[in-house]
Order: structure tokens, then sequence, then C-alpha cells
């Protein structure tokens, strides 16, 4: 299926690795004109390298904190009218609701919540005159299935789902499309870190943890970035114009829930 997005301009946040990396790719391989950002220059580039050998083009690098105003003017700056911007950013460690004090809500809401939005409203109004955009938000499954120790990125998450919605409304009519991804259990190396964790609270082995782990999963495997990255791309197809506001999960058939 050709998607449609032969040249279009997409933004992909957080993409040096993980999912991010794993979209970004996806959009290359459709054509699209790829701006990859993270904080590390070194991993930038290798990621950048790692696109150009898979597609023959090597994407625009952008390395830039999203979490501060100075890193999304430069992101932005590096290209103020994308078609596609693929919201993403890194989650909060897990922790104990007793070790959460107002300066840690605030950096998770900075991170998750607010990074987003401001991405969101500054390319948007462009998006709606071009009459084609498409914004997809990587969010988390656990905007749908809350678990306590994850609670600082849920509830940022959240926000950033519930605004979204909102404005998906309002855009609709001008062919932009906002959805959001809710990833769970993806062989990356965010999953592999909360396997370490595991491991250490019950002082088990890493593997012993990773079994453990896998038990919910319907699938009965980890998902693999690329299975994630293929749902993104869809999204900001031609195609998927007629999907918007949508919380689209990515787990392996898991989620217990009817809605």
């Amino acid at each position: 299926m050709d998607f449609g997005i032969n040249g279009r301009r997409a933004i992909v946040c957080a993409s040096s690795r993980g999912l991010g990396k794993a979209c970004a790719l996806a959009l290359a391989q459709e054509g699209c004109t790829v701006i990859l950002n993270g904080r590390d220059e070194e991993r930038l580039s290798l990621a950048a390298d790692e696109i150009a050998r898979e597609t023959g083009v090597r994407p625009a690098t952008v390395v830039a904190d999203l979490d501060t105003e100075r890193g999304r003017q430069l992101l932005l700056a590096a290209c103020d009218e994308p078609d596609i911007l693929v919201t993403n950013n890194g989650g909060p460690a897990p922790g104990r609701i007793e070790d959460w004090d107002h300066a840690v809500w605030l950096g998770a809401i900075e991170a998750n919540m607010l990074s987003g939005i401001l991405l969101i409203q500054a390319v948007v109004g462009g998006m709606r005159k071009r009459k084609f955009g498409r914004i997809v938000n990587i969010t988390s499954a656990m905007v749908k299935s809350p678990h306590l120790p994850l609670g600082l990125s849920t509830a940022a998450r959240a926000g950033l789902t519930a605004f979204s919605k909102a404005l998906s409304r309002a855009v609709a009519r001008d062919n932009v499309t906002i959805n959001n991804l809710l990833p769970e259990r993806i062989e990356t190396d965010r999953l592999r870190y909360m396997i370490e964790q595991q491991a250490t609270r019950a002082g088990c082995s890493f593997e012993e943890a990773r079994n453990d782990m896998l038990k919910p999963v319907a699938a009965g495997r980890f998902g693999r970035p690329e299975e994630f990255a293929a749902a993104c791309a869809f999204l900001c197809s031609m195609q998927a114009s007629y999907i918007s506001g949508q919380n689209l999960q990515v787990d392996g058939g898991s989620y217990s829930g009817l809605m």
C-alpha cells in the first residue's frame, strides 16, 4: 500500500533510539523528509546514519531538550511547517507516591504533557491552512490502565490525551488528524530498564523478571519496535484521514477492557 505521504515533512521527537527512532525510520521509508531529535548528539548521529543506510537519505538532526522552550524553538526552526508531528519523550522512572514532591510533579508534566501540547500548538495552525496534518502522540498503555508506580507518567500523558481529543474535533474539517499510540511491553531500552528495576525490587534474576513481565501479554511475546512504527506510519497516511481523536493500543491484545 502506498501511504501517499512521499515528500511530506515529518518531525519525530525523541527519535535517537527506541520507539521514536523506529517511527522515524518507518516514515523515512515512506519517502518523508524526516527531522530527528534527541539530547545526545552522538546517539542522534548514529540514528541518522542507521536510517541513511536503510533508505539512502540521511535525515536532518536537531540536538534539543524538548522540556525547555529553547529546545522546542530549535526543533521548530529546523522545520517550521511540518506536515507530520510525532510527539514523544522519555517517561519518569517508576516510583512511590511518598517521593513525588512538587518539583517531581512539575518535571513529569513538563516532559510528558506540556512539551507535546506546546509543539502541537505551534504547528497545528499551519497544518490547518495547508489542509493536511498528521499528529501522533506516543503515550502509554497506562493512560487507559493506570498503575500507581507509573502515576507520574500516567497523569501527565492523560493530560496530553485529553487536550488532543478536544483539539481533534476542532481541526478534523481541515484534514488534520490527531491520534495517540499506546505502547505496552515493546522490546526497547525502556522495557529492559523496567525489567532490571523489577529484578532489583524482587531480588530475582533478569530472566526471571523478564518472564514475569511477559505473563500478562496475550500474544505471548514482547512487541517489536517496527510493528509499533508501522501503526504510526499508517496513522500518518492519506488512508487514515477519517481516523482522529483515537487511542490505538499496541499491546499484543493485552488490554482487558471493552473500550
